[in-house]
C-alpha cells in the first residue's frame, strides 16, 4: 500500500516532537532537583540527561562544578562509586583511591568524619606580610589519632579535613613502617605569643623571627598546620627529620594526601623562615600535587610573593623545642 509522501513526513515530525517532548518530561521530572543553568555547559546537560533517562537514576547539582546522583535510598554517590558511570579515565579505579584528573594518578581517600565546615578556607595565606585576627579560632578542630605522647594534647588537634588528611596520611606511613607523629598543630593566638616571646627572649628576636611566628601571623592558628616528628629524632623538630626514612617519606608522599612542605630548603627568600622539614601545611590534593610538581611554595601558588625577606643563617636548620 502506497503512503502519501505528505502523511508520511508528517509521521516523521510528530515522532521527532514526541521523542524530543519525552526527553525533556523526564529531564523535566528528576523530583524538581535540576535546572538547565545549573548544569555548566550544553554538553553536559545532554550527557547527562541521557545518562539519567537510560539508567533510571535521578540527578543532583548541588553546585555548578560539583555533580552527584543519588541512589533509591536518597544517600549521595560520588561518579566513582557509581557502576554505571564510566568517567574519562581508561585505567580501573583502584579500591581506596581516588583519580587525579590532570593525570589519572590515583590519589588515597579517606571517610570523613563528619561534615566540614565551608567556610574554612583551606588556601588561606598566613606568613610575615598576611595576619589573622587574634581572635579567630577554626570553629571545627578535632583531636589528631597519631600525635607525641609527651606533648601537650591541647595542641594536638586541627580542622576536621585536615585531621582526617593527615590520620590516613599517618595510618599509610605506619603501615609502610614510618611512624610520623604530631607535636603541635592547632596553636592559639595566645599560645603562639608566649612561645614567640620566649624564643626572642632566648635567641634575639632577629634570631627569632626565622623561625618563629609573631602572633597572628602563624599557619598553626589556622588549625591547617602541624608539626611533626618520629622516634628515629626522639620526637625533637630538627633538621635532621629530614634525613631520616620518615622525612624522606613525608617529603615525597605527603602531596598525596593533600600537604605540603611548607618551608622548604632554598625557599626562605620567599617564605621567610628557615627549612623546616618537620612543618607540613594541608590545602587540598589539588594544589598539594601542583605544588609539589612544578616546586613551589605557597607564596608562589597564590600569585602573592611578598618582598624578599633578609637572609639570615642564624639558627638556620637549627632544633627548634
Amino acid at each position: 500500500m502506497n503512503i502519501n509522501p505528505a502523511i508520511k513526513a508528517a509521521v516523521i515530525v510528530i515522532t521527532i516532537i514526541l521523542t524530543v517532548c519525552s526527553m525533556i518530561i523526564c529531564y523535566l521530572d528528576l523530583d524538581g532537583a535540576v535546572e538547565v543553568k545549573d548544569v555548566p555547559n550544553a554538553a553536559n546537560r545532554i550527557d547527562y540527561i541521557f545518562r539519567a533517562y537510560g539508567s533510571g537514576d535521578r540527578w543532583k547539582w548541588n553546585s555548578i562544578n560539583n555533580v552527584e546522583s543519588t541512589d533509591g535510598s536518597g544517600g549521595i554517590i560520588d561518579d566513582a562509586e557509581d557502576p554505571d558511570y564510566e568517567g574519562d579515565a581508561e585505567t580501573d579505579i583502584e579500591e581506596g583511591s581516588t583519580p587525579f584528573e590532570e593525570t589519572g594518578e590515583n590519589l588515597p581517600q579517606w571517610e570523613h568524619s563528619g561534615e566540614y565546615d565551608p567556610s574554612i578556607d583551606i588556601l588561606v595565606l598566613v606568613n610575615k606580610e598576611y595576619a589573622l585576627d587574634e581572635n579567630y579560632v577554626p570553629a571545627d578542630l578535632v583531636r589528631l589519632n597519631y600525635c607525641a605522647a609527651d606533648r601537650s594534647s591541647e595542641w594536638q588537634a586541627m580542622t576536621r579535613e585536615a585531621a582526617d588528611a593527615f590520620n590516613k596520611m599517618a595510618e599509610d606511613a605506619l603501615a609502610e613502617g614510618h611512624e610520623i607523629v604530631v607535636t603541635t598543630a592547632y596553636r592559639s593566638y595566645n599560645f603562639q605569643n608566649y612561645l614567640y616571646n620566649s624564643y626572642v627572649e632566648k635567641e634575639g628576636q632577629a634570631a627569632a623571627d626565622t623561625f618563629s611566628a609573631k602572633p597572628g601571623k602563624s599557619e598553626h592558628q589556622t588549625g591547617l598546620a602541624a608539626d611533626v616528628s618520629s622516634a628515629s629524632v626522639n620526637y625533637r623538630l630538627t633538621a635532621a627529620f629530614g634525613d631520616t626514612e620518615e622525612g624522606k617519606w613525608l617529603a615525597e608522599s605527603c602531596y598525596k594526601y593533600g600537604f605540603i612542605m611548607r618551608y622548604r630548603e632554598g625557599k626562605e627568600s620567599i617564605t621567610g623562615y628557615v627549612y623546616e622539614p618537620w612543618h607540613v601545611r594541608y590545602v587540598g590534593q589539588k594544589a598539594a600535587k601542583e605544588i609539589w610538581e612544578k616546586d613551589l611554595t605557597l607564596e608562589e601558588y597564590l600569585g602573592v610573593v611578598p618582598p624578599s625577606f633578609a637572609d639570615s643563617d642564624v639558627n638556620n636548620g637549627s632544633d627548634v623545642e
